[in-house]
């Protein structure tokens, strides 16, 4: 991530400079290759690579290389814990497991890609649970026996799995539900950026 984040400004900077590989490679003593290979987002650059392009470039090493910022990854976990947690308000107000974590995933989607991801597969898994609970409602009254079963299980298995995953968000910032269906997918859009 932070690879490509070098190479995509390494990229936009010599670009606004007009210079090619080639003439910031002279600049720098930098070879072209390893160039192109910082720009794809092949290699993390030695710091000593950084400040030669950055002074070939006349800019400050920040400008090429972000800086990890803590407070920064503490306001994207308090994110993702609100649309891994929001769901729960759906025990107490009728859709509201599927429609608060879609307002959230439409208000922040746009701002890190994070969002989108973790926003798209919870609302996934939301509408896929909540079409088990209305299946398990009906195997209750048509079937016997099992349907009684499958109607105990969604709820449970559907809070621990969400339970496991705000876990998991808070530890690692990823996600995974496993009983989600796509409903919602990656826009062409998105796929096309990346």
């Amino acid at each position: 991530m932070e690879q490509q984040a070098i190479g995509e400004n390494l990229i936009y900077q010599r670009k606004l400079k007009g210079y090619t590989q080639a003439e910031l490679s002279e600049k720098t003593q930098v070879t072209i290759r390893t160039i192109q290979r910082i720009e794809k987002g092949d290699v993390n650059p030695h710091l000593q690579t950084v400040k030669l392009l950055a002074s070939a470039l006349d800019i400050e090493i920040e400008t090429l290389m972000p800086l990890h910022n803590p407070k920064e990854e503490t306001i994207q976990k308090k994110w993702l814990l609100l649309l891994h947690g929001s769901p729960f308000i759906g025990f107490a107000i009728p859709l509201a497991n599927i429609l608060i974590p879609l307002f959230l995933w439409i208000h922040k989607r746009e701002d890190n890609p994070i969002y989108a991801r973790h926003g798209r597969i919870i609302i996934n898994f939301q509408i896929s649970m909540t079409i088990m609970y209305v299946l398990s409602l009906i195997a209750l009254v048509t079937i016997e026996k099992w349907g009684f079963l499958f109607f105990i299980l969604v709820i449970p298995c559907s809070i621990s799995i969400m339970l496991f995953n705000i876990i998991k968000v808070t530890n690692s910032l990823k996600c995974s539900y496993p009983l989600a269906f796509p409903f919602i997918r990656k826009s062409k859009v998105a796929r096309t950026a990346k």
